[in-house]
């Protein structure tokens, strides 16, 4: 392992005077370096702060800036890169007892951040995010005591002497930890990369280009991911020539037991790609009717006006009858039938209804309301009242609630009878 990073040719010797060691911080140089750390603690802030400030309101960056800006790794990096500065600049006037342990501390603390940051914005809530967060943590902690304390290169010398032979490759624990470390900052660089792409196609994109973007984020996302995977295995010295006979057989297991999971997969590119299902769309599927919230590449999410969510496999929206209630429009239109009596005036029940459905605000004026006679019942006059709206996901049942308490209380204002369920016996003697 190269142990020339920031300027260092060799591991700092460890302190085993700790008398010596508070005694050189009591001195004036370690004061000036104390007060040269923090004035490079109040630029970098100063830095973020003008940043933050300059960015428009709608923008977010949670990788770089979080959510108040000092927990991003904008604001860590930047004090790394002052204070290594300041240490170059102060080497030949000062011991650097300060800087010593500063530049180590903040160069872990940009590892976790954004470790940390990276996997927050790739997985969100997901179960393993938590356990991979201390991880890191505990590896750059870890780390940074052994580097300081000098015993990093004594330990790595240790486990580079317990070594075995796969096939013709000679490995050790050493080279399994460094690829493995690489590994995974391979990995959380190519999270980073995709997380920063999806973010910025997303960005202010609604209805059916949301969905177009959401696609190539998906696809983007599952080819940086795939190249990564390469590297990664790559890096802990797998052969990728060996994978070839893998492949084969993980094809062979998709094409026979995974075949379902595949058909979700490809469904969810198919919907993605072809538009006929967007977020926000209102749908009705297998009986289940809502709005799309979300489109993943195996599922799609329904949430019905109850607050009720269906997750549905994307094989099924493409293989089966689907009523998109917003494809090429979004007015939906509704219906309610009334009945009168037979001796009701016709023409006053008509233009009641109208007004009953028109004096509602979700009610679009144009195509506007309409009112007809659409049956003679057996207990009297049936009407019935159709109009259109343009929010259903505000609700339906609640509008036609509305629309039939307005015409209940027009035609009781107006003694016009709604006739009750009746029937006339005739008994032969």
């Amino acid at each position: 392992m190269n142990f020339s990073f920031f300027g260092w040719t060799k591991a700092p010797a460890p302190i085993e005077d700790l008398d010596a060691w508070f005694v050189a911080l009591a001195q004036t140089s370690t004061l000036i370096e104390l007060a040269v750390l923090a004035v490079c603690l109040a630029l970098a802030w100063g830095a973020v702060w003008l940043v933050r400030r300059r960015m428009p309101a709608d923008v977010v960056y949670p990788i770089w800036l979080g959510q108040h800006g000092v927990d991003g790794v904008m604001f860590p990096l930047t004090l790394l890169g002052l204070a290594y500065l300041s240490k170059t600049l102060l080497a030949g006037n000062l011991p650097n007892v300060v800087f010593r342990i500063a530049v180590p501390v903040l160069l872990a603390l940009v590892v976790i951040r954004l470790g940390v940051k990276v996997l927050q914005a790739a997985f969100k809530e997901a179960p393993l995010v938590r356990m991979l967060e201390r991880s890191i943590s505990w590896l750059a902690w870890i780390a940074l005591v052994l580097w300081v304390s000098g015993l990093l290169p004594l330990v790595l010398e240790e486990l580079d002497q317990i070594h075995w032979k796969v096939g013709g490759t000679k490995m050790s624990i050493r080279t399994l930890i460094e690829g493995t470390v690489t590994a995974g900052a391979v990995l959380i660089f190519t999270l980073w990369i995709s997380s920063m792409i999806e973010t910025r196609l997303l960005r202010s994109a609604t209805g059916g280009e949301l969905s177009l973007r959401k696609a190539v984020s998906n696809a983007t996302r599952a080819l940086l991911m795939f190249l990564g995977l390469m590297l990664a295995l790559s890096a802990v010295g797998i052969d990728l020539t060996a994978l070839s006979v893998l492949g084969g057989a993980i094809g062979v297991g998709i094409g026979f037991g995974l075949q379902k999971l595949a058909a979700n997969y490809v469904s969810g590119f198919v919907i993605l790609a072809e538009r006929s299902m967007r977020i926000g769309d209102n749908v009705r599927v297998d009986g289940f009717e809502g709005r799309i919230t979300d489109i993943n590449a195996r599922y799609t999410v329904i949430r019905s006006l109850a607050g009720r969510e269906s997750i549905v496999p994307n094989e099924m929206l493409i293989t089966s009858r689907v009523e998109n209630l917003s494809l090429a429009d979004a007015c939906v239109w509704q219906s309610t039938v009334v009945s009168v009596a037979y001796d009701s005036d016709v023409d006053l029940v008509q233009r009641l209804l109208l007004e009953a459905a028109t004096g509602q605000e979700r009610v679009l004026k144009e195509p506007g309301p309409s009112v007809s006679l659409s049956n003679f019942g057996a207990d009297g006059l049936e009407f019935t009242v159709g109009y259109w709206i343009a929010d259903a996901e505000n609700g339906q049942l609640n509008l036609r609630s509305a629309v039939n308490l307005a015409i209940l209380q027009a035609l009781r204002k107006h003694g016009i009878e709604i006739p009750f369920p009746q029937r006339v016996l005739h008994t032969r003697i």
